[in-house]
């Protein structure tokens, strides 16, 4: 019998009266940091129906059957496992995809774990174009799709969404999503005080600044989608198990010792499948370890409580107040209220019994939201609490979903980790792991959800996923604001130049677990802390917090007080010499008896020139789309002189890769090696060599000086390197530049990193040589109109729509992945192109920004930042046609371009 806790409480007592003040600070006590979960408890008793916020929930009637509701076929292409929202949704996304020999495998019934509880509430617009596409699609499924092929309805109900400022700051990032909702013909207003009090006449709105509404957004109900989900599934032939748990997943090296998904066990039978799809939520890690697969989630309780009926809520919007951190639900006549505290209950020891369970209420910790709620809905004062719902959700460290395959593993697939929003992310991210799982990628840029964006480092790395999860939960309400950092985790990985850069005042961002520099503080140095958990859990807050102090004046969508010192980095790189710390690049080496066919396939460009040339070149998907934009440089054969050179006795090459997306770039060179059937071997040196660019007109000058050898044009041409001696140490340097300047890589082993660097500093002393942050970087390189992967160069880009053509090499014969889709595209016109803006007004743009041609939005910007040099405001999004067709510079130049802003494009 699943352990399940009653949660009635009746509605003779007010939502917040004296009386509730006074019980619940009588039965507080002090709790152990971090330990909350050791006091729980729980019931024999199952749940009561009335303390279920739903009408129905799917959980299994008493004398009904302990074992599998249907037989197990004995193969299947793929075996889902976890009946909830994103198991759902993924089995009828593959069989509507034509992948029908399917199994969903749910050890209850289905929404048992973590759906049945939730919510349901569907926001259209966040942050990203992606995941209001995603959204788009989950609403289009729930509330049209289904029911024209089931007849059946799931429970949507279109209420409308309400999402309140208190403060000019987040208007500022409303106006953001609206103007980001334009693209996409998504209704939404925003309205003063007097106007939110018409729409919403129970709302406190003193203390408004302003709401955007969103009419058409609403609210999903677990049960009816799930049910549907299936029948819809089951009809296209998939096969739907319930009372089945999974017990293993059999895994298999094949002959060229990659391991591959073989089988799922149950108590009930074995399926053969070359894929498993993780869609167990809180127990995705534990399914993991069955297959050797790290999945870097973490549990923790998420409540919300419902009251009794109040008059006049019908038919409301649901209401997000994200300064208060709280949310309402309509729920008929009554409320949902919920919220993220800042001291969240971690589920550590997580049950495999616990199905349609709760925990009991933690008053302590969710007193915090009811001040809040009931600021903006004063009647709640006097309304009762009719039940509390507090039960284990799965939260990840940067509060995005796991998706994609596994990079342990193939055929080990991740759709987990979805931080309370498995309901509405579920449509739109089932159908990507549907296309994912079919076809080998995603049809969207997933990369922010994809398992890889981690590096395998962190991934088992139990403090990170703590820490990480926990900040990551606890400013779920927080402005999004273009330049923040975490202060949970850092300092996990840190380069050769780290500490003598932070006693120059460097404020570090955090990439890939690296400390990079993001600019550099003339006040003196920057540390950053151990993570304090915000004070939660009697931990004490860091005090005299300089970085933490630093980064709250970027809480800000206007110029942030350190613009002039970013100005200065990006000047002095343009009139004189700057140095970057790029340390945290991927370093791999490429060899084999198959690099050179492999290096054919895998770059557009041709990489295959002569040794001591590096190419500018991108890798793509099937679909031509651009998978990453990286450096390779071809080498020669030669003994091993590591890190600087590999052992080849033939053709082999140095790829440097932008350090955010290493482990991406590895696992998708990899598994193209796998499936190619290449004989290569891709190392990774990336800790042992440290990296730094010194840039601008005097580079040259500055370091003639250090190297023993000649660098004039004639000697030493761009885009080309060579192994040298820099002050006595041997490194590898590389003509090139991400900035627009001269300039010179110095690739460095570890050891040799602070010898070079001083070097290098005490020569290009008296040309007042400065180090410069990755804030410049971004500011010299667009103004370069050079791109930024996964910005404006995405895996849904291709090179020709991203106006990276001369990276392919079409005009040859050699055969790459993705070549045929893009001389299709060639044959038939773009339907897309990058466009470059500038604003002659001194206002900050930082991406999401409407494009209108003639009056039409015609798309968004994907990036943009302040050009010190040229002394405007530059941005760069992908301009389409309204009518789907071509493209064309003439279109582009004949229409009228202006953003939402009211910036003028030229």
């Amino acid at each position: 019998m699943s352990l399940c806790v009653v949660l009635l409480h009746t509605g003779v007592m007010g939502f917040l009266g004296s009386a509730v003040r006074r019980v619940f600070s009588a039965v507080r006590s002090p709790l152990s940091p971090l330990c909350r979960t050791s006091t729980r408890s729980y019931s024999s008793e199952l749940t009561k129906e009335k303390s279920v916020p739903y009408e129905k929930t799917l959980k299994q009637e008493d004398g009904a059957s302990s074992g599998p509701t249907k037989p197990l076929p004995r193969s299947a292409d793929a075996v889902v496992i976890g009946g909830g929202s994103l198991g759902c949704q993924t089995i009828y996304h593959l069989a509507k995809m034509g992948m029908t020999n399917v199994v969903l495998l749910e050890r209850d019934r289905l929404t048992a774990g973590t759906t049945w509880h939730t919510a349901g509430l569907l926001w259209q617009l966040r942050p990203s174009d992606v995941e209001v596409e995603l959204l788009a699609h989950t609403r289009n499924v729930i509330s049209k799709d289904l029911e024209e092929e089931t007849g059946l309805h799931t429970g949507w109900i279109q209420n409308g969404g309400l999402f309140i400022a208190s403060n000019k700051q987040r208007l500022d990032e409303y106006k953001r999503l609206m103007s980001l909702g334009k693209v996409y013909g998504i209704e939404s207003h925003v309205l003063s005080p007097a106007e939110t009090k018409d729409l919403y006449p129970l709302m406190n709105v003193d203390d408004l600044y302003g709401t955007l509404y969103v009419p058409k957004d609403g609210t999903m109900d677990p049960a009816g989608t799930c049910t549907t989900l299936t029948r819809a599934a089951t009809a296209r032939g998939a096969t739907v198990i319930e009372n089945c748990p999974v017990t293993g997943i059999q895994v298999r090296a094949d002959d060229i010792g990659v391991k591959r998904v073989k089988a799922v066990e149950t108590q009930h039978g074995t399926i053969e499948t070359p894929c498993v799809v993780n869609c167990a939520g809180v127990w995705a890690t534990k399914l993991g370890e069955m297959a050797g697969v790290k999945v870097p989630l973490i549990a923790m309780h998420h409540a919300y409580v419902v009251t009794e009926r109040i008059e006049g809520i019908q038919n409301m919007p649901n209401v997000r107040d994200h300064d208060a951190s709280v949310y309402l639900r309509l729920q008929g006549d009554a409320l949902s209220v919920g919220g993220y505290e800042r001291n969240p209950i971690f589920w550590d020891e997580v049950s495999d019994k616990f199905a349609f369970s709760l925990f009991d209420l933690d008053w302590d910790v969710f007193m915090q939201h009811i001040e809040g709620a009931v600021n903006r809905v004063p009647a709640l004062e006097q309304t009762g609490i009719k039940s509390t719902v507090c039960g284990p959700e799965s939260f990840t460290a940067d509060h995005k979903p796991l998706m994609g395959e596994a990079p342990e593993v193939r055929g080990f697939f991740l759709g987990c980790g979805f931080n309370s929003a498995g309901m509405m992310l579920g449509g739109g991210c089932g159908r990507e792991l549907a296309h994912w799982i079919i076809h080998g990628r995603p049809e969207k840029d997933m990369y922010g959800y994809d398992i890889r964006r981690f590096h395998n480092s962190l991934t088992d790395n139990k403090r990170w996923i703590r820490e990480r999860s926990h900040e990551s939960y606890a400013k779920n309400y927080s402005v999004v604001f273009p330049f923040d950092e975490p202060l949970a985790s850092r300092n996990m990985r840190k380069d050769p130049f780290h500490q003598v850069l932070t006693e120059q005042g460097c404020m570090f961002q955090e990439r890939h677990g690296w400390e990079r520099p993001g600019w550099f503080n003339k006040e003196g140095p920057v540390a950053v802390k151990d993570y304090d958990y915000y004070g939660a859990y009697d931990v004490k807050r860091n005090e005299k917090y300089k970085y933490d102090e630093l980064l709250g004046q970027e809480y800000t969508f206007d110029f942030p007080p350190h613009h002039d010192v970013i100005k200065n980095e990006c000047l002095s790189c343009r009139h004189s010499v700057a140095v970057f710390d790029m340390s945290y690049f991927g370093k791999f080496y490429l060899t084999g008896p198959d690099a050179k066919k492999a290096a054919d396939w895998l770059f557009t460009a041709d990489v295959n020139k002569k040794p001591g040339t590096t190419v500018y070149t991108c890798m793509l998907n099937k679909r031509g789309g651009s998978e990453a934009d990286l450096t390779v440089s071809r080498l020669e054969p030669g003994a091993a002189n590591l890190p600087l050179a590999p052992e080849s006795n033939g053709d082999a090459y140095y790829l440097a890769i932008g350090g955010g997306v290493a482990e991406h770039n590895w696992n998708h060179i990899r598994t193209v090696l796998q499936d190619q059937g290449f004989r290569c071997q891709l190392t990774d040196h990336s800790e042992d060599m440290g990296m730094i660019s010194i840039q601008g007109p005097k580079s040259r000058e500055v370091l003639q000086e250090v190297l023993d050898t000649d660098l004039s044009n004639e000697a030493f041409s761009f885009s080309s390197h060579k192994v040298v001696n820099a002050a006595g140490h041997q490194v590898r340097a590389m003509r090139l530049s991400f900035v627009g300047e001269l300039g010179w890589e110095l690739h460095i082993p570890k050891d040799s990193c602070l010898p070079v660097y001083r070097a290098v500093m005490a020569a290009g002393a008296k040309h007042g040589i400065i180090n410069s942050g990755y804030r410049a970087i971004d500011s010299l390189s667009i103004e370069k109109g050079y791109r930024h992967w996964h910005a404006d160069l995405r895996p849904d880009d291709t090179p020709l729509e991203a106006g990276l053509a001369f990276t392919c090499k079409l005009k040859s014969s050699i055969p790459f992945q993705g070549r045929d889709m893009l001389e299709k595209q060639k044959k038939e016109g773009l339907k897309r192109r990058i466009v470059c803006f500038t604003t002659d007004e001194k206002v900050p743009m930082f991406g999401l920004e409407a494009i209108y041609r003639n009056g039409v939005p015609v798309g968004h910007l994907r990036r943009a930042d302040y050009g010190f040099y040229i002394d405007k405001t530059i941005g760069y999004g992908y301009i389409r046609n309204p009518d789907g067709g071509v493209v064309s510079a003439d279109f582009i130049k004949s229409g009228h371009v202006s953003l939402l802003m009211r910036c003028r494009g030229e």
